[in-house]
């Protein structure tokens, strides 16, 4: 039973960690494109918009990327490739539609361009964020090996 409860409290805990760093990645790849694009606008006037667009975009990240991709599946097996564009597109356009404020995207530039860098920022932070808030766990890991 303890065993259980232990591998239940870690499981719990890993979930935790990737969440925080889904939405710390999120938050990032949103960052980068309003410093890169003029027409992509976090609005600091409303911050907490801002915290609450950042939360429902990396919910609806990871909610529609595997939805996209079973449809695209069955239905345009071509567009496989650009999974993660499309949901990060979709994403945004549900958090700029919403009326929470947080994030105005007032151009056609930054709606080609801003889904294709909050997509790889996102990539990215995901990829690196774990090895640099995780380093230690890694090396004791590393080390704990036979």
């Amino acid at each position: 039973m303890a065993v259980a409860r232990a591998r239940y409290g870690h499981h719990v805990i890993a979930f935790v960690i990737r969440s925080l760093i889904f939405v710390l990645s999120a938050a990032l790849g949103l960052l980068v494109a309003d410093w890169l694009l003029p027409g992509f606008q976090i609005q600091w006037n409303e911050w907490w918009g801002f915290v609450i667009c950042v939360l429902i975009f990396a919910v609806l990240q990871s909610v529609l990327a595997p939805w996209i991709a079973k449809m695209a599946r069955r239905y345009a097996p071509a567009l496989l490739g650009g999974i993660g564009i499309v949901s990060t597109f979709v994403a945004l356009l549900v958090v700029v539609l919403l009326p929470i404020g947080g994030l105005r995207i007032t151009d056609a530039v930054a709606w080609v361009l801003g889904p294709v860098i909050v997509w790889l920022i996102t990539a990215l932070a995901t990829m690196f964020l774990p090895m640099i808030f995780l380093k230690k766990k890694i090396v004791e890991a590393r080390e704990s090996r036979p």
